[in-house]
């Protein structure tokens, strides 16, 4: 290997510079439900959230201010929750909604002099000229559509909360709903507990030395049809391994030894 890697190549990356993963579990996230939806919920027997979507995540980074090697990476979800709502004898109702939640990380940015100014950039920004260049890390948010846990529906006067501050949403979001969302005024308000994982990470622009091979060339032919393209689906199968641990005895005391394989249940 050493004999072949007798050239190099300069490439630009993004270094992490940290990283986090997180497992939350959001309690009794309000729903902004649309007119609709929540004039059915207001006359409605019961009802419940069937599944939430992660539809887009705004994120924000600050540096801290007492550490100029850190920064505040601060998210914002928001999420379509779809709910089924019992009216009478009929089918139940599809309801649909918004729930936003807000969680901040606090990451190593590692510290930066150099202002990086980009061919794309224009000017324009509400801040004029103080974002068009920056030498702040940039900051990806890798997340999973979230689990429904729970759900309820309370009145508004058993909700001890009233109209407190009032949720901020932007019109992309907005747009993303066929019918304006009641944000207040409402009778009854439905509420979901969601389970979220995700991974938050810094990274920063970095010039890097490394060794070459041989420049990679893709191996498909193209074709200008999907039937062409199609794997032979016996083929396909064949590179399945046999999957020999799903027949082995399992216990339920934990990892136990089936046959050769490793196996963990839970009961």
């Amino acid at each position: 290997m050493s004999d072949q890697c007798s050239d190099t190549m300069s490439i630009h990356t993004r270094k992490i510079t940290d990283a986090c993963r997180d497992k939350d579990c959001i309690e009794d996230l309000r729903v902004y439900l649309t007119t609709s939806s929540q004039c059915q919920l207001d006359g409605c027997a019961n009802a419940k959230v069937r599944s939430a979507e992660l539809i887009y995540a705004y994120i924000d980074v600050e540096p801290v201010a007492f550490d100029r090697n850190h920064y505040c990476v601060d998210v914002t979800f928001y999420y379509r929750i779809l709910a089924d709502a019992m009216v009478g004898v009929a089918r139940p109702v599809a309801l649909s909604g918004l729930a936003v939640f807000s969680k901040r990380a606090v990451l190593c940015g590692e510290d930066s002099c150099a202002h990086i100014f980009r061919s794309d950039t224009r000017i324009g920004s509400p801040d004029g000229l103080s974002r068009l260049s920056s030498n702040r890390p940039g900051a990806v948010v890798e997340v999973l559509d979230p689990m429904v846990l729970s759900s309820k529906v309370k009145d508004v006067c058993e909700c001890a909360c009233g109209d407190t501050a009032c949720v901020q949403i932007p019109g992309y979001i907005r747009e993303a709903f066929d019918e304006d969302l009641v944000i207040s005024g409402e009778k009854r308000r439905m509420f979901v507990t969601l389970g979220q994982f995700s991974i938050i990470r810094l990274e920063r622009d970095a010039q890097l030395v490394v060794p070459v091979v041989d420049y990679s060339l893709p191996t498909k032919e193209c074709c200008d049809s999907a039937n062409c393209c199609a794997e032979d689906p016996c083929e396909m199968f064949s590179r399945i391994p046999f999957p020999a641990q799903q027949f082995a005895p399992r216990g339920c005391d934990g990892e136990e030894d089936c046959g050769g394989y490793q196996t963990t249940c839970n009961c």
